[in-house]
């Protein structure tokens, strides 16, 4: 069973499973909410009964400035969900839980604490057959505070500078091996977004973000198998780890598994990530 999986990571608490989401979909003490990078394509199609949607693009990003959401704007997100503090959130998403391990690391950001991710996200779901709908829900607005950012689980690109030469610090890509080496600019499941040059961080470790999970379902491996995978290539928890990819979605994944199922007591994200190191005038690069 998945809840005895969990038990095996330091946070068993930031995991449900398709099961429970199953079993809670009446609950009104939880709020379930799909984010999504392409909304026509997932959410407008069929979604879990009662999900929400967050449009990653609209609801997760500033409208103006290139930079997640403000402190207030994610109060409003929520507050006109129907969600109070009192409310947990399930997030799931599209693309393996990308978007929704993003909107979970910004939930944190600001302080929210009860919030969980559905393992193996719509990938899962779909899979077992489950229920889905195009009835979009309404719920009542609520009222949602959120706390001051925590800029301990966020870098920005004067810190990564900063690092390069520490052996205290570890730099994990978790883009695919043709991003990590420059032969491509982007994934080809969504090209939109490319930085200028190609390549990677000097000195950063290529860890994929998908051998955290399993290619059958999109659910993440046990803790045996994760452990291996990072400190094997040195990602180990007495190390300051700094995750990063292209826009910063792909690493909020291996943030999560890194600080979550493993309990590393020290992992950031940069997601400024590679759009942002590769068009910078005079950034170091390697391919």
């Amino acid at each position: 069973m998945a809840e005895e999986k969990f038990k095996e990571y330091a946070h068993p608490d930031v995991l449900v499973s398709t099961v429970w989401v199953n079993e809670h979909l009446n609950d009104p003490s939880i709020r379930i909410v799909e984010v999504d990078y392409d909304p026509i394509a997932n959410y407008y199609e069929g979604h879990i009964p009662g999900a929400v949607l967050f449009d990653w693009k609209k609801d997760m990003n500033h409208p103006v400035v290139r930079d997640i959401l403000t402190k207030e704007q994610l109060e409003d997100l929520l507050s006109r969900n129907g969600i109070s503090n009192e409310t947990t959130i399930i997030l799931y998403g599209d693309y393996n839980n990308w978007f929704a391990a993003f909107a979970f690391w910004i939930l944190k950001y600001y302080g929210v604490e009860k919030v969980k991710l559905m393992d193996g996200g719509r990938k899962k779901w779909i899979l077992e057959g489950r229920p889905l709908t195009k009835e979009i829900p309404k719920y009542p607005r609520a009222v949602f505070k959120a706390k001051e950012p925590d800029e301990t689980i966020r870098v920005y690109m004067d810190y990564v500078r900063a690092i390069l030469k520490m052996k205290d610090h570890v730099l994990v890509d978790v883009r695919s091996p043709k991003e990590y080496t420059g032969e491509i600019l982007a994934p080809p499941e969504y090209p939109e977004e490319k930085a200028q040059r190609g390549g990677h961080i000097p000195g950063a470790i290529n860890i994929p973000w998908s051998l955290a999970v399993r290619e059958e379902d999109g659910t993440f491996k046990s803790r045996k198998e994760l452990e291996e995978i990072y400190r094997s290539r040195g990602v180990t928890p007495d190390k300051i780890i700094v995750t990063y990819c292209r826009i910063g979605e792909r690493a909020s994944v291996t943030w999560f598994v890194l600080k979550y199922l493993l309990g590393y007591p020290n992992v950031k994200n940069y997601d400024g990530s590679w759009t942002e190191w590769g068009s910078i005038v005079k950034n170091p690069i390697e391919k």
